[in-house]
């Protein structure tokens, strides 16, 4: 079987994906100023469902990107989404990124109270004075809970990447994040993943840094 390749050069090949994903898009009309989070999305995935289940509270990326240019820190559910991040160019602008989801006093209260982890670490952000970004990739407990938070009034984050993938409760988390009054970035339906959680991280950072170069 004969198989054409393409001719990249290794530091061409994550332009020419771009093209190929624009390409592919074709005449779908994107959100103006959404399109770079979309298009990483499909890149990171190789699933083009991102260009029309993504869904953005108005004002959602600008919002976002004036808060982490404000320090803003980042609070994800899974190690690997705060790994995922670049942690190096949110820290130019004073912020850092924590996942308390293997803390002890995390696991000791999320035993004693008969809840997962998860729950229990917005519990543990939300007592931080700091403003936050939360990136959820994994735990529908996590948006729930995030969603009581901002319910009761403890607490306003900057902005809610709702994004955690699966079947049991993914869906209705996320509708209730779409309902809470508080900017968001979600992938409405089963689809996401702590990789699509950092990745969204990562556009909005990429695009801070695009426009002070």
């Amino acid at each position: 079987m004969k198989v054409e390749l393409e001719n990249v050069l290794p530091q061409e090949i994550e332009a020419r994906s771009f093209e190929i994903i624009t390409e592919e898009l074709g005449d779908v009309k994107l959100v103006p100023g959404t399109e770079l989070i979309v298009k990483r999305c499909i890149h990171t995935s190789a699933d083009f469902d991102y260009a029309k289940n993504l869904k953005f509270s108005e004002g959602a990326v600008e919002k976002a990107l004036e808060a982490i240019r404000n320090g803003a820190c980042i609070v994800t559910d899974t190690q690997m989404a705060k790994a995922g991040i670049n942690k190096k160019a949110l820290a130019r602008y004073g912020g850092e990124v924590f996942c308390f989801m293997s803390d002890e006093d995390v696991a000791k209260i999320a035993k004693e109270n008969g809840t997962t982890r998860a729950t229990a670490s917005m519990d543990k952000a939300a007592r931080m004075n700091r403003k936050l970004i939360f990136a959820i990739g994994n735990a529908p407990t996590a948006l729930v809970k995030l969603y009581e938070l901002i319910e009761n009034g403890l607490l306003d984050p900057e902005l809610i990447i709702g994004v955690p993938v699966g079947f049991v409760n993914v869906v209705q988390s996320k509708e209730l994040i779409m309902d809470a009054g508080v900017p968001y970035i979600v992938a409405a339906g089963r689809k996401g993943g702590s990789n699509i959680a950092a990745c969204i991280c990562n556009a909005l950072l990429y695009m801070i840094n695009n426009a002070r170069d």
